[in-house]
């Protein structure tokens, strides 16, 4: 929650310093739900870009989710169909990497009322934390200055070294290989692949490297 409210502030300072008032950042938060491409969203509204173009490149941004859901799917083919959208709808980046670090304390199970009370919970913590960012904007005008651009990056490394440290199923060894491995191709990402697709083409090239290294030396 500490990433959350640490970017949600960053989110409601920097919407306000393009102009969009308190109410009008919460109520996108609460509906966009978008988190890095609300950032994207205000900047190319603030410049009045076509709306094809700000629906295509969230679209694109978010587009990740695609495979975060798929990934999460497996989980939950018991519960029914409302569930499941309740589950994808409100699925981030941080409740994945979450429910996949929790599967190795619950025999690899995952059951609705703990990932739907974490998604709803970051759901309000991010609009809340926008909303209030958003108030104080008239008073934090660079809100880089402070580091708050950095709390959702550091709760991102807490994640990935409880998931290092806490999954057993693999080796170590492969696993501190597939996270250099996966650093390399971000970096050589950034030279060649639009910022929009990056994240969504290393994960599959690098979902692919990992599964032949594996059978090939684990």
């Amino acid at each position: 929650m500490f990433g959350y409210i640490g970017i949600g502030l960053a989110f409601g300072i920097i919407g306000k310093a393009l102009g969009f008032n308190p109410l009008w950042v919460t109520i996108m938060s609460l509906t966009v739900y978008a988190g890095s491409a609300q950032f994207i969203l205000v900047s190319m509204l603030a410049l009045k870009s076509p709306i094809f173009s700000i629906i295509l490149t969230i679209f694109l941004v978010n587009s990740r989710m695609i495979l975060m859901s798929i990934t999460t799917a497996p989980y939950f083919k018991k519960d029914s169909m409302l569930k499941n959208i309740l589950i994808g709808s409100f699925l981030t980046d941080e409740s994945f990497a979450l429910g996949m670090n929790k599967l190795n304390y619950t025999n690899h199970q995952l059951s609705f009322e703990w990932f739907n009370a974490a998604n709803i919970v970051s759901y309000f913590t991010w609009a809340a934390a926008s909303g209030v960012g958003a108030l104080l904007g008239s008073f934090i005008h660079n809100p880089y200055a402070i580091g708050l651009d950095f709390a959702i990056i550091a709760m991102f490394i807490g994640l990935l070294y409880l998931q290092f440290v806490a999954d057993n199923n693999m080796d170590k060894k492969l696993k501190l290989v597939m996270i250099i491995i996966t650093l390399l191709m971000v970096y050589l990402g950034l030279i060649f692949i639009p910022s929009s697709l990056l994240i969504l083409i290393v994960t599959l090239i690098t979902c692919a490297m990992g599964v032949i290294i594996k059978h090939a030396f684990f």
